[in-house]
């Protein structure tokens, strides 16, 4: 994936996507605890570094719900949303509701060209509902 994203394959960039990978919708601060279970010398910097290349060459997303910090997934190249808990604040992918991109088509574009759209559904999880007795 680095490579044919034109990118060199170093350590912090394997860990970083790693940690991504096997845990979608993470903060910063948590990918730098993972990743420094496998490199532990790394540099808060460094994973911001990554984190930062990584998304800008394809291969990461950035998502930043309201009231959020940044975190980031590995599932890219679709247009896909989220649902986000207004109690615990998990958040899990959701496909579009009807065919491949239906939300880029605005009702009126204003002459732009959309390329992406980004839905976030809030509401509460079922752990949380199971937790409240509702």
């Amino acid at each position: 994936m680095l490579r044919g994203a034109s990118l060199r394959v170093t350590a912090p960039r394997l860990a970083v996507l790693a940690a991504v990978h096997h845990n979608p919708h993470s903060d910063t601060d948590s990918l730098i605890t993972l990743v420094r279970e496998t490199l532990d010398s790394v540099s808060h910097q460094a994973v911001y570094d990554v984190l930062r290349a990584l998304t800008a060459a394809g291969l990461l997303r950035r998502i930043q719900p309201a009231g959020s910090v940044a975190r980031y997934e590995t599932r890219v190249g679709d247009n896909h949303h989220h649902l986000v808990c207004r109690s615990c604040g998990v958040i899990a992918d959701v496909d579009c509701a009807i065919g491949d991109t239906p939300c880029l088509t605005a009702s009126d574009d204003l002459g732009f060209v959309i390329d992406e759209a980004e839905v976030v559904y809030w509401g509460t999880c079922r752990a949380c509902l199971a937790g409240s007795g509702s």
